[in-house]
């Protein structure tokens, strides 16, 4: 090793020499509102593990047309992405984008990701359609090591209305939303779908609750469905690996679908013969950074807190 002359109080350690680089303790950033962010890498920090999950797609109500009535589907659920061990410069700046979840008037939800979208990416949930049959909308896709696909949400024809998709899980897709039927479990810890309740008015029109959505700790229980009923409060999907469960709506005057629960539940569609508003905006995505990534990785090894 060459000898390294310094003067003052300037030492060789100051140039790296005689001393092992420092390493960060271990933690993490979570991002929980949608927009686009800027992180700095704490020094000593040179791998990360990230998980991203996209936005739920929003509801609408079903529509009356001169030639036809036409009930709705729900969101669907945002897509999860995860990926280990990815290398990063302490000191320089990567890009976070959070997924909003789609607008109340069947709106897609907004990508969530990581640096870029070819790294890591949540993708969110497909808006709210109408249909004279019974069809879909599909939920998000993922990039990443693993993750899940969002839940779709099925719909019906007239005067039934569909439950919001579940987020997709960290090995496995989030439950699918349906009507007159109960809503699917989600799979590798993903939520669970919403179903669909049936007001009593006349006729009797059926209102969606929404999808659970998913956590950012890792993979835990698999959300369940909602099932269906009679103004019944349990139409909601449940969140799944810790996540918030969807939301019911149990009849009433507006008869608005139910919110899709944090992070990237779709939501379910409304009422037939309301406008547009009746439908209900998705949630929103995440995104959460953990360190150090060599020995911290999704979907389970010691990615709880901090």
């Amino acid at each position: 090793m060459p000898t390294i002359i310094t003067r003052g109080a300037v030492s060789a350690r100051a140039y790296g020499f005689g001393a092992k680089a420092a390493k960060a303790a271990p933690s993490s950033q979570s991002y929980t509102t949608p927009g686009t962010y800027s992180w700095v890498v704490p020094i000593g920090v040179t791998k990360v593990s990230v998980v991203a999950v996209g936005g739920g797609g929003g509801s609408r109500a079903g529509i009356s047309s001169t030639c036809c009535c036409k009930g709705a589907t729900g969101g669907g659920g945002g897509g999860l992405g995860y990926k280990n061990n990815i290398a990063v410069t302490p000191g320089n700046s990567y890009t976070v984008v959070v997924g909003v979840g789609g607008v109340y008037s069947a709106g897609a939800g907004g990508c969530s990701y990581f640096c870029s979208t070819s790294v890591v990416k949540g993708g969110g949930g497909a808006g709210a359609n109408t249909f004279g049959t019974c069809n879909f909308v599909s939920g998000g896709t993922y990039i990443g090591t693993g993750g899940g696909n969002g839940g779709v949400s099925y719909g019906g024809a007239w005067p039934n209305s569909g439950g919001g998709g579940g987020t997709g899980g960290y090995s496995g897709n989030g439950g699918a939303g349906r009507t007159h039927t109960n809503g699917c479990a989600g799979s590798g810890g993903g939520g669970g779908g919403g179903t669909t309740t049936t007001c009593s008015v006349s006729p009797s029109y059926t209102v969606g609750g929404g999808g659970g959505g998913v956590g950012l700790f890792g993979q835990g229980a698999n959300g369940a469905g909602g099932l269906r009923g009679t103004c019944a409060a349990s139409t909601y999907g449940a969140g799944g690996s810790g996540g918030s469960n969807g939301t019911a709506y149990s009849c009433g005057t507006s008869y608005k679908g139910g919110a899709g629960g944090l992070y990237g539940g779709g939501s379910g569609s409304g009422r037939y013969g309301f406008s547009p508003t009746a439908g209900v905006a998705g949630a929103g995505g995440a995104v959460r950074i953990v360190w150090p990534g060599c020995s911290r990785t999704f979907p389970s090894t010691c990615v709880g807190t901090p």
